[in-house]
């Protein structure tokens, strides 16, 4: 395709690969962000492989790695400390596979400084109301007055609730309170565990290693307890996380303010038309979801290299809106099912879906060939289509190194996950 002008509405993390990836290949791209200076929103998050694959295409892989945590696996108990979420990315059968907890904020920056560094026009405070279509060019409308100028194509990252896309409807039951912690030194965690506690599937309780010395700490909540939660105070919570998982107290001890942890509130929506003259809609924009399967940072990247790659080998912008949705929506319908599916058993007012977790779920899960399905799964593989995309997996050994280092141990014996763990209980050794 002969090089177009191309505007971008967020730039959150699909925004700013999408405008990486269309400026390399020649066109005019302008970002527009509705904050005075570009900012990411959340805590922590995963980075699976296909994400990486992402990544190294962009040239940002090693960068990425540097400050994020690699992790080998998730783990989660329930209160009679039996293993109810097991994941390995060794069952993969991939040498050095891993997935890496990293800040949020940390992503962003390198996504961010290679924007800028590539030159491409970043125009702030712009808070998108709309679009004006007029011929075959379209117009951003903004709060602050006066449209964009004319684009041939408009993407759309603005998000969950994005204003060029119908409404949201409703938001998901449960959301997560969210803060960034240093790492507990000396309490017994695995720096290469996504670790996760749960009483019933109304109460959850996680810690992700970030790196750079810090981890994520969540708490499932309900939205309408939000409220009752601010009112009870610190020392309220602190206990009650504790009474969940004791092990947690260095972390807690942290907690001091209502102001360190963010609520995050989830959806569950797919917008029915991910493209229209004039637009193209990527990452929760056109797919939102809970955040169970820890697939929406990488969601976002694969529809960036998808746009570019289908805007690359058209001849016409329509041509290339029907390429972009033969590339990503198999990959993107099966996620937003499987999310849907998953998310009940571990965030759900009833017991029945707790039930349903422990006493079939779990122990189905961990025969053959459960094991390598639920690591293909939770790392993003499942009809990704990675090669149709024109970027594949990287070599991990290159970008992080050995995945298995000497004293990476827990208190309770728990050294990692492995292909061959079939383990019941937690007081069970599952060396990697």
């Amino acid at each position: 395709m002969q090089t177009i002008d191309i505007g971008i509405a967020g730039c959150g993390i699909s925004g700013l690969a999408a405008a990486l990836l269309l400026h390399r290949q020649g066109h005019s791209v302008t970002l527009y962000e509705r904050f005075a200076a570009p900012q990411p929103l959340g805590s922590g998050l995963m980075i699976q492989p296909t994400g990486m694959a992402v990544l190294d295409a962009l040239g940002l892989a090693e960068e990425v790695a540097r400050r994020g945590a690699p992790v080998d696996g998730l783990l989660g108990l329930n209160t009679e400390g039996e293993p109810v979420l097991e994941a390995a990315y060794a069952d993969l059968g991939v040498p050095g596979m891993v997935g890496l907890g990293i800040h949020r904020a940390s992503l962003f920056g390198v996504l961010y400084e290679a924007v800028l560094a590539s030159g491409i026009t970043v125009q702030t405070g712009c808070e998108v109301t709309g679009l004006q279509l007029r011929g075959v060019q379209s117009r951003l409308t903004f709060a602050q007055g006066e449209p964009s100028p004319p684009h041939d194509l408009l993407v759309d990252s603005l998000g969950v609730r994005s204003t060029l896309v119908p409404p949201l409807k409703a938001e998901l039951p449960f959301g997560a309170l969210w803060a960034s912690v240093d790492w507990p030194e000396d309490a017994g965690f695995n720096q290469r565990l996504l670790e996760q506690r749960y009483e019933r599937a109304n109460r959850m309780v996680g810690l992700l290693p970030l790196g750079e010395g810090k981890a994520a700490f969540f708490w499932s909540l309900r939205g309408d307890e939000y409220a009752a939660w601010q009112a009870r105070g610190m020392a309220a919570f602190r206990a009650e996380v504790l009474a969940l998982w004791p092990q947690l107290a260095p972390v807690t001890a942290q907690l001091t303010d209502p102001e360190q942890l963010t609520f995050a509130r989830y959806a569950h929506r797919t917008t029915k038309r991910a493209t229209a003259p004039g637009i193209v809609h990527i990452g929760d924009s056109w797919h939102a979801a809970s955040p169970q399967l820890g697939q929406g940072a990488n969601m976002a990247l694969l529809d960036a290299v998808g746009l570019a790659r289908a805007v690359e080998r058209s001849d016409t912008l329509e041509a290339a809106q029907q390429a972009y949705l033969a590339l990503r929506k198999t990959h993107v319908m099966l996620y937003q099912w499987l999310t849907w599916g998953f998310t009940p058993p571990f965030q759900s007012a009833s017991v029945w879906p707790a039930i349903f977790r422990d006493h079939f779920m779990a122990p189905a899960s961990r025969i053959a060939p459960g094991p390598r399905l639920k690591a293909y799964l939770v790392a993003g593989l499942a009809g990704a289509g990675l090669a149709s995309l024109g970027v594949k997996v990287p070599e991990f050994s290159r970008i992080i190194g050995p995945t298995s280092p000497e004293g990476s141990t827990r208190g309770d014996g728990v050294t990692g996950l492995s292909a061959s763990s079939t383990s019941s209980r937690a007081s069970a050794v599952l060396q990697s």
